[in-house]
This record gives structure tokens, sequence and C-alpha cells, in this order.
């Protein structure tokens, strides 16, 4: 790989040093100096959970899902629906299965190790372009690219441009390659993303804490947080739907497994109507005295939800798998769980 250009190796520097001070201790992650030393098993685990939610949500996922399951091999050899379990609340269920599919992958045609290029990594199912450049970078300190949003963010700033997001996206990657060395490649990486989660973060930047903001383009004009710039967002679409909350004669939730295809696929749910943009009268599972027990609302990447909510006192039955409500709550993904919530509100029986 050809060395830095010579305006480029200063801001390196300083922001090495800085990351050498002040890197942030996570689970997941070997100290400064020591990048290419941690398992890629766990790196590759955290980087696939951070894709959708913050350092502090994963963190408890990350410690339960590496002491069920040391190892990839570990992961493989798990139940999908332990698996789907332990990855309620972390969203985008997708991601779950991915991770299944990628740790057999590795199991069955690595012996268990996982390839150390990057080219190899995309090879993997559900390991995209992202994952693979922080696996080579963190897990075996080779140069790769590794851009999320927090070093986007830096970018933009750092050069203030003015191209919007997500047009955006290509030139970031771009000006990001810049930087990209032979040394120190996995502590870069993170420096980098350290830097965005800390100090340039989206709103009120700390830029008097920043180590490269004499070289920010976007702190010499003044407003750094002005950038990246954002073309302005669609409105999400709104889809509706039923969700029914049927309990037996001891007390037990009616549950049943979704689909493997499509959203929350493979997880328990509560059984529910189909997901619809146009709010329309649905036709319970069976008839009997169902009681209105208003609605919740969840958000999904691509669009909101409302989910109207019936329950009934009904006797058991084969259709479906039965639960104690707290095992249920547990097992349950998000939207589903505020749903039984308010399907077992006292005032309903």
């Amino acid at each position: 790989m050809p060395p830095v250009s010579p305006d480029i190796a200063p801001i390196r520097s300083r922001l090495l040093a800085w990351y050498d001070a002040h890197a942030r201790a996570l689970a997941w992650r070997a100290p400064p100096g020591a990048a290419g030393r941690t398992e890629p098993y766990r790196v590759w685990l955290s980087e696939v959970m951070l894709q959708q939610t913050t350092t502090v949500h994963a963190t408890p996922y990350f410690l339960n899902f590496t002491a069920r399951w040391p190892t990839v091999s570990d992961l493989a050899a798990a139940e999908d629906a332990e698996v789907m379990a332990a990855w309620a609340g972390l969203g985008y269920y997708a991601r779950a299965r991915n991770l299944l599919a990628c740790a057999r992958a590795v199991a069955r045609d690595h012996g268990g190790v996982f390839p150390e290029t990057e080219a190899a990594l995309l090879a993997l199912p559900g390991v995209g372009a992202y994952t693979a450049a922080a696996v080579t970078a963190i897990a075996f300190d080779r140069p790769a690219n590794v851009v999320d949003g927090n070093v986007e963010r830096v970018m933009a700033r750092l050069f203030a441009l003015e191209t919007p997001l997500p047009a955006a996206r290509p030139e970031l990657k771009r000006l990001a390659a810049r930087f990209v060395s032979d040394h120190r490649p996995g502590d870069w990486a993170q420096a980098l993303m350290d830097l965005g989660a800390t100090v340039c973060r989206p709103r009120s930047p700390l830029c008097g804490q920043c180590p490269i903001s004499a070289d920010c383009a976007g702190f010499a004009a003044g407003a750094p947080e002005r950038f990246p710039v954002r073309a302005k967002k669609a409105d999400k679409p709104r889809r509706h739907g039923v969700a029914y909350v049927i309990l037996d004669d001891k007390g037990r939730v009616a549950l049943e497994r979704r689909p493997d295809k499509g959203l929350l696929g493979g997880m328990l749910g509560l059984p529910t109507s189909d997901w619809a943009t146009v709010v329309e009268p649905r036709t319970p599972p069976f008839p009997g005295d169902w009681r209105d027990a208003g609605a919740v609302e969840h958000v999904f990447t691509h669009f909101g939800l409302t989910l109207h909510v019936r329950s009934i006192r009904a006797g058991g039955g084969d259709a479906y798998q039965w639960s104690d409500p707290d095992a249920a709550r547990a097992a349950l993904p998000t939207v589903f769980a505020k749903a039984l919530d308010r399907g077992l509100a006292p005032d309903l029986f």
C-alpha cells in the first residue's frame, strides 16, 4: 500500500495519539496497540450487533452471546430458536438469521476459523463491505477502509463536503480511503469510530477536545454541526394490523412461530393479522368475547406500525404454543411484548 500523503500523515499521527490516551473500553475490543489480537469471532459478532444499535445497548447482548456460545463453532451448533430469542430486542431479525448462516459457513467451510482477507470475508453469507473491512482491520490488523456513520460524519466535517447524504457516500468513502495505511490499521479504524462517537458527535460536537480540529474545514467554517448535509427525508409509510392476546384457563398466552422469511422471520410472536397500509376490519382467529385493548405504536427501519390489540380468555388447543406471560415477554420481539402488556391490562377481564 502506498504511503499516505504528507498532509494526511500529521492528522493520522495526532488522532492515533489521542486514541492511545482516550480509547473507549469496550467488551469486544483490545486496547490501543493490540489490534489484531482480538478473536475475529468477537469482532464480527460485535460489528453485526452494532449495525442497528448503540454500544450501551449491544454490550449485554454481546456478553450473553459470548457466554452461551464462546466460539463461532458453538454458535453454529445452536438451535435457530435459541439464537432468535437471544437476539430479541436488537432489531432487524434478518441479521440474526444471517448471523447463524455465517457462523455455520465458517464452521463448515473454514474449520471454525474466520478467513483473514477482506475478499474471503465478503464471500461469507450476510457479510457486507463494512463488516468485512472492520474484521480485516480490527481482528487481523490489515489495511481496510472501514466506513460507518461515525466515519462519514468525521470525513464530511473534515472536508466540509456539501454533497448531501446519501449521494455523498461514495465521495466520503473515497476521502476516508486516503487515510488508510499499513501502520496500525486496526487502531486507526477504531480511532475514527471513537472520535465520531465521543467528540465529533452528531449534535453539539466537542471541537475544543478534538485532536484534529485545526485541520477541519467544517470547524474553520464555524458550523461543523451542519455536516454531513442531509437530503430531506421522506415520511415513513405507516401500516396497521391487529395482534391477538389469547389466554387459556391456566393463564398461559398463545404464541405462534412466524414464517422464516419476512419481517421478524423465525421469531415467536402473538397471533396477528396482516400489516397493511390501510385500516380495515380484521376477522379474529375464532369467534368469541374479544375485548378491545387499545393500540401500540412501533417504528421499524422502513415503516411505522400501529398495532391494535384484542384480548380474549378461551380454552387451550393445539393451534398455538402456550407460554407463561413472563416467559413469553422475555422471548418476544419488542413490538409483541408491548402488545402483550397492553392485552393483559387488569381492567380487560
